[in-house]
């Protein structure tokens, strides 16, 4: 078993014996036996980890995703005090994964190089109705079973040891999840490889989980059911809507680094259950379901959003994001915190400036005192302050943190920067620019080259690209929150690609700061594409991926304007023409100046 080595300052202990109304729903006479070592707030280590108990369960759930007429099962490795053998009753940390048993190769991505749909009639909405082998990974089980807690880690259905199907984030997958918490609070059935009943008379029913990526996806799938017990989660660069992990207003978007990825490649992906072949119904479901061809937002993604579902969350969240992460983007972070307020869930949040990754890396012993302090307070019931502390902690550019009362920056005003051409670069200016000559910019779609290759010579590239420019600036400007596009164009096909780029520019070149994309037959709704005519001018709208980003004095704040994003949008054959109208365009940013 690995150590962390994390070590903490050590003052004055206290061992608080404590027994906990928290028994499972229907059983409210019963007690729980728990014993705790406090210091400054914290739990700290009293068990051994050498002497801790591990065992295997197979927990039974209410769905049969692979039909083949028994409830799937989903199996579950548990480590705990050795002590709870012997009356100690703990809580519980959970993680449920995909990647336990590792990915199925090779994984079968979808070719980008094509050309794009081209919707022909308006069309209709769809809408009817509402790389580890499995053990104990990470650092939880390292760290907080000496502190009195278990640690459960758990196989997704249709992974590993589990049998089902992957479904890729639908309400079975969500419902394999939430059997573990049912399990630990009385109201599920566990078994051995024996087949034999296993109760966990020694939880407590209070249950913790976290996770990166897909791990943490599941805790905010999970929490939205408002099952009893769960206490508190911690997702960390995790989804909160499945759409717009590979969509993106109308337009397929590939997550950053794995282009051609959709749900029904990454089911396939994680699908190491044995038989697999008897999924075959279920992939068909998927593929069919997640409609790539148009793009189109469908009953299928609405099911798979969880954002709609945050007013049934009773769980607290300790939410964590990269800025600059392009696997799970920012705008996921940024609509779950959104609905976390307006339901008045208990919350934090961490942004720091890495990307796709787990704090733990970033900022290792801030991060476990908060992580320590997080559970103890929601777990066990210590008054140790943490919810008193600022809501936000953000990292900046220079590497330094600094903490927030909200997000974004309560001063931030949405501020319109309006476009205009010039000789040379575009312009792009606080106040509305007059355009008598109705001057027009032309890009020609290259969809060979990356965003990157593009901005680095802003000039060079004017075939391919529309760049507006700030004059220097006179001091720092730090945006927070959602930029927004309003674009006047026309095409000389019956569709195109939409890309626009925030950018950073300075005398070493233009840092693309964030981006967004829209499919533009998708002016008036996700849900519902319609066709365009070509040479025909429209307005489109459309939301780059939220950020917290300071332009520092001297630098210009720029909007790029590209059709083809090569790392993120499909990848028609190049030449189509779009022509905008810098005067009746601009971008909105919500600035802080």
């Amino acid at each position: 078993m690995k150590k962390t080595g994390l070590m903490l300052m050590l003052c004055a202990s206290l061992i608080v014996p404590t027994t906990a109304d928290a028994a499972p729903v229907n059983d409210t006479d019963d007690t729980y036996n728990t014993n705790i070592d406090i210091e400054n707030g914290m739990t700290q280590p009293i068990y051994s980890l050498d002497d801790a108990i591990e065992e295997e369960v197979y927990i039974e759930t209410t769905v049969d995703s692979d039909n083949d007429g028994e409830l799937d099962r989903v199996h579950a490795k548990i480590i705990r005090p050795a002590e709870t053998e012997e009356g100690l009753d703990v809580p519980v940390l959970y993680t449920m994964s995909p990647y336990y048993a590792g990915l199925k190769f090779p994984l079968e991505f979808y070719d980008v190089n094509k050309e794009l749909n081209v919707v022909n009639h308006p069309g209709k909405p769809l809408l009817t109705g509402e790389s580890n082998p499995a053990g104990l990974p990470g650092y939880l089980d390292d760290y907080f079973v000496p502190r009195g807690y278990a640690f459960i880690a758990a196989e997704s259905i249709g992974t590993g040891q589990s049998n089902g199907c992957p479904t890729t984030g639908d309400y079975q997958e969500v419902e394999g999840t939430k059997a573990v918490v049912d399990w630990l609070n009385g109201r599920a059935e566990a078994y051995n490889e024996n087949g034999e009943l296993v109760t966990a008379d020694w939880s407590t029913g209070k249950v913790g989980m976290a996770g990166v990526s897909y791990n943490g996806t599941l805790p905010n799938a999970v929490a939205t059911t408002g099952v009893d017990g769960l206490e508190t989660i911690v997702p960390i660069g995790a989804i909160s809507d499945w759409y717009d992990y590979y969509r993106s207003n109308g337009a397929v978007i590939a997550p950053g680094g794995y282009q051609g990825e959709d749900t029904d490649v990454l089911a396939k992906a994680v699908m190491t259950r044995e038989n697999p072949e008897v999924c075959a119904e279920q992939m068909k479901e998927l593929t069919e379901g997640q409609e790539r061809e148009t793009g189109d937002y469908n009953d299928y993604w609405y099911a798979r959003n969880y954002v709609k579902d945050a007013k049934n969350i009773e769980a607290s969240v300790l939410l964590v994001h990269g800025l600059n992460d392009w696997n799970v983007k920012t705008e996921q972070f940024q609509q779950w915190w959104e609905a976390l307020e307006k339901n008045n869930v208990p919350r934090k949040m961490w942004l720091h400036q890495r990307g796709h990754t787990d704090p733990y890396y970033v900022r290792q012993e801030e991060w476990m005192t908060t992580l320590n302090k997080w559970f103890d307070y929601w777990l066990y019931d210590v008054e140790n302050g943490i919810m008193n502390e600022p809501m936000v902690d953000i990292q900046r550019e220079d590497q330094s943190w600094e903490t927030m009362d909200a997000w974004p920056a309560e001063d931030a005003e949405d501020t319109k920067l309006h476009f205009s051409v010039e000789e040379g670069l575009g312009s792009l200016s606080f106040s509305p620019v007059s355009n008598n000559n109705k001057t027009e910019a032309t890009i020609i779609d290259d969809p060979t080259r990356s965003a990157e290759t593009l901005v680095k010579d802003l000039n060079g590239n004017k075939d391919n690209l529309a760049a507006y420019l700030t004059e220097p600036l006179d001091k720092q400007i730090r945006l927070s929150g959602v930029p927004e596009v309003f674009l006047r164009a026309e095409f000389d096909r019956p569709t195109a690609n939409l890309t626009a780029l925030l950018v950073d520019h300075s005398n070493e070149g233009a840092e693309i700061i964030t981006r967004g994309w829209m499919d533009p037959q998708n002016i008036n709704s996700d849900w519902k594409a319609k066709s365009l005519s070509p040479g025909k001018e429209y307005t489109f709208q459309w939301d780059m991926q939220p950020d917290d980003y300071v332009f520092e004095a001297g630098h210009q704040l720029g909007v790029v304007i590209i059709s083809t994003d090569y790392d993120y949008t499909l990848r028609p054959e190049g030449g189509t023409k779009i022509t905008i109208d810098p005067a009746s365009s601009y971008i909105q940013l919500p600035l802080v100046k």
